[in-house]
């Protein structure tokens, strides 16, 4: 079988593929069209971030059966068109976690001690030892935005330096942080009390420009924010402002909303109190060697033995076990994301119940599913099949099953209960026919909906009139709806009405929508095609 590396590769992965009896290719710097052309004879494709694997280049893939991206991010793969075609896409999401972590370190102690500023005067002839003053790390406290695996490397690392640490991660027990010695605040208090902020968490529609002008607004003026994480969650024209204005000290960001990026697409670069590199948080030769061995030995095994690694869109499972349960895997993911999307607090239970002929079979990999949608709105790219059950240990969460031969309104029930900090939820799902995954009960809630795409929850009044002014309201903002469905409960006299729309609806529109009478809320959702 054939392999293509596309993007530039640790020789290390290479000798694995090789040694693996696998005919290996290097080409890389391909344009879209030329690698399109030539993707038709190869089984495998190895990428890192350059090759954009798109639906189009995936149609022209007609014998292609994984897809491994050295690294973590999965940004560049379209993982719903690769799924359609039977195509495994499999990641390395812990090659690079102390790599990053590390950087995200090196790019504090630089901002501190103006080591680029210095480097550049010297190097012009200078030498301005007075205009340099740095300050001290040591007792100084750190803030952390995201406390998966690379913000408690960085935690640890911080540690080690006598710094305090703090952290906002509404997902992470409190019971979790206090073993690895991080107090848990919100976000204003963190902006409040640290010295040093870095970020650490994924690009999502909940992260997107997260730290924005209130949050610089509420940094100390002496205060410096670093950013290793993932362009676009740090608004960078509010940074560019707190910068100018001087209310905060100092920031580095080693990611960009654009890139590559230059002083053309990016005002920041221009200011002396602001340093930068181009996107070399994994870039270490221990962290390429790692992705790289990590992925070839996955690729490798796939395409010589079928077996299944760190794939984000197939469960590692035999095919008669595919064939029983595989549309419960796929409503598994689909109630997984919809809990953590509607859960206030940090989870730290979750009860999983199979009843009706589900429960005789093998339900293990819809509850790695489950766990896997739980995970995915908040961890994104760092989570699949594999590390999911990890990743709920690691976090202290409770993940309890059960099972019973009774049902009483379908032929067979997933139900699902997840209590949080702040409460708990229920959902319950079936398949209908073949494969056509509902949501059949929200909480209290009795309903038949397709938990899949972008969707809009609401509560409302059972009163005339609401369901017109919805539709009215999505209608002038641009937005379209596919699919609509009403539950009702009788004791409280409340619907709730879950709609699935052709795009996103936007936070301005979602506030014209709370704003309507008769509306209680309404929450923005998105659950990805499994």
């Amino acid at each position: 079988m054939k392999v293509l590396i596309s993007d530039n590769l640790s020789p290390a992965g290479v000798k694995i593929l090789e040694e693996a009896g696998l005919e290996v290719d290097i080409n890389t710097g391909l344009a879209p069209e030329e690698l399109k052309k030539i993707i038709g004879k190869y089984d495998g494709l190895v990428i890192r971030s350059a090759t954009k694997v798109t639906e189009s280049l995936l149609e022209a893939a007609d014998n292609l059966k994984v897809v491994g991206r050295a690294g973590i991010g999965l940004d560049n793969v379209d993982i719903p068109a690769a799924s359609q075609k039977g195509i495994v896409v499999m990641n390395a999401p812990d090659g690079n976690a102390t790599t990053a972590a590390e950087h995200a370190i090196a790019m504090m102690m630089s901002l501190t001690r103006n080591i680029p500023q210095a480097t550049a005067s010297m190097k012009e002839g200078k030498w301005e030892k007075k205009k340099f003053m740095g300050r001290e790390v040591t007792g100084k406290t750190l803030g952390i935005v995201g406390m998966g695996r690379i913000g408690a490397i960085a935690a640890n690392r911080a540690q080690g330096l006598k710094m305090k640490t703090i952290a906002f991660d509404p997902f992470l027990p409190k019971e979790i942080a206090e073993k690895i010695g991080v107090e848990l605040v919100d976000l204003v208090e963190l902006a409040k009390r640290a010295d040093f902020v870095t970020v650490h968490v994924p690009l999502t529609k909940e992260t997107k420009n997260l730290l924005s002008t209130e949050f610089f607004t509420n940094m100390k003026e002496s205060a410096m924010f670093i950013d290793c994480a993932r362009g676009g969650v740090c608004d960078e024209e509010a940074l560019y402002e707190a910068l100018v204005n001087k209310s905060i000290g100092g920031a580095a960001l080693d990611v960009f909303a654009v890139e590559p990026t230059t002083k053309e697409n990016c005002k920041l670069l221009a200011l002396d109190n602001f340093i930068c590199t181009p996107h070399l948080g994994a870039s270490t030769e221990e962290a390429q060697e790692g992705v790289a061995t990590i992925i070839a030995a996955q690729v490798a095994d796939y395409l010589n033995k079928g077996a299944v690694s760190n794939a984000v869109n197939v469960p590692s499972v035999s095919d008669d076990v595919i064939a029983q349960v595989g549309p419960y895997i796929s409503l598994g993911e689909m109630l997984g994301s919809l809990h953590m999307q509607i859960a206030k607090g940090g989870v730290e239970e979750i009860n999983i119940k199979y009843s009706g002929e589900l429960a005789e079979l093998n339900t293990s990999p819809v509850t790695v599913a489950f766990l896997k949608g739980l995970f995915t709105p908040i961890l994104k790219d760092a989570v699949n099949y594999v590390n999911a059950p990890l990743i709920a240990k690691e976090r202290g969460i409770e993940v309890i099953e059960s099972k019973s031969e009774r049902s009483d309104d379908f032929t067979n029930v997933l139900s699902v209960t997840v209590k949080t900090s702040e409460g708990e939820n229920v959902l319950v799902g079936t398949v209908f026919g073949k494969n056509e995954p509902r949501l059949v009960r929200f909480n209290s809630f009795r309903l038949e909906a397709l938990p899949s795409g972008p969707m809009l929850l609401v509560y409302n009044k059972n009163v005339p009139g609401v369901i017109g002014s919805l539709g009215v309201t999505l209608g002038e903002g641009g937005v379209n709806i596919s699919n609509m469905t009403v539950g009702r409960e009788e004791e409280t006299s409340q619907n709730v009405i879950l709609l699935n729309t052709d795009t996103l609806v936007s936070k301005e529109l979602l506030e014209k929508v709370k704003g309507l009478e008769k509306i209680d809320d309404a929450l923005v959702l998105e659950v990805g095609a499994y």
